[in-house]
């Protein structure tokens, strides 16, 4: 790929999805179906014909979204400090909101792997949880839940935020906010994090906030920048390209994640805190197959 290959015009960039309500997360599926966090209800279903339901009453402002094995839903609560379950009937409960006994903090985000391992992002312990962007500071960390046992990895992240994993799960990149960077470890056969170095630029750019990250099928990473409303692209071994930069109020106003989705894995999705609807494009390479990708 030629840095040029990965730019995105903007008015190469649709939307889809209108009438959400802070739509942070996506999770895409091989039947066009989007699952999309909503702070209205819990998750939005988004059928390819455009119509969309409201599943579940979770309150709080749920961010992360990740599906198990069953079909049922794992919600990071920022709001409430709770990883909550929401099944596709609408009913809910709460997971874990403590552990050893302290509450959990500003839960952001969710992942499985192919081992059906959660791994969990709590972007800080300070409330309001403003502060620990407004005045940086190092008291955000990943956890991960391994059948019943929780237990936090790794520690002292400048707000953090989405984690992904490298194709054949051997990294965790992390994304750091309040220092516009992506953290990255290797990953041990029981899950324990080792190797801690910046994977690319110490600060994309002076201000920067990046949210979202994924990776795609050819180990690239697709990081959301918020000052710029931007995506940015860091190709494996290579320096990052600015894909997409756009106004407020623009096209990708605050775009907080991207998502691979259609039948080809190559229509990207990115999520926002301030539009009432996704950003759509299509991608130049397609994303790998999320453990979600065939569950009814």
């Amino acid at each position: 790929m030629r840095p040029t290959d990965y730019v995105v015009p903007l008015e190469r960039i649709s939307h889809v999805g209108d009438g959400l309500s802070r739509p942070e997360c996506i999770l895409a599926q091989q039947n066009g179906v989007l699952w999309i966090s909503d702070d209205k209800s819990g998750v939005v279903k988004l059928s390819p014909d455009g119509t969309h339901e409201r599943i579940g009453a979770l309150g709080g402002a749920p961010n992360g979204v990740a599906m198990d094995r069953d079909g049922s839903f794992v919600v990071a609560n920022i709001e409430t400090g709770s990883l909550q379950r929401l099944n596709r009937d609408g009913s809910s409960e709460t997971m874990l909101d403590r552990l050893d006994g302290q509450p959990l903090g500003a839960v952001n985000f969710a992942l499985y792997d192919s081992k059906w391992r959660l791994w969990v992002s709590v972007s800080t312990r300070t409330i309001p949880r403003r502060k620990a962007i407004d005045e940086p500071r190092p008291d955000g960390y990943v956890m991960l839940i391994d059948g019943d046992r929780a237990r936090i990895v790794a520690d002292g992240f400048h707000f953090t935020n989405e984690v992904r994993l490298n194709l054949d799960e051997s990294v965790l990149y992390v994304a750091e906010t309040a220092r516009g960077r992506v953290t990255a470890f290797d990953i041990g056969g029981d899950g324990a994090l080792s190797n801690r170095r910046v994977h690319g630029p110490d600060g994309f750019w002076p201000g920067a906030l990046i949210d979202g990250i994924t990776v795609d099928a050819t180990g690239a990473l697709w990081i959301t920048e918020i000052t710029r409303n931007a995506l940015i692209v860091l190709p494996q071994g290579g320096e990052p390209v600015v894909a997409v930069e756009g106004p407020d109020e623009g096209p990708t106003w605050f775009p907080t994640s991207v998502t691979f989705g259609g039948a080809d894995l190559k229509d990207a999705y990115i999520g926002s805190l301030k539009m009432d609807r996704l950003a759509r494009f299509r991608a130049p390479v397609a994303g790998p197959p999320p453990p979600h990708w065939l569950i009814g």
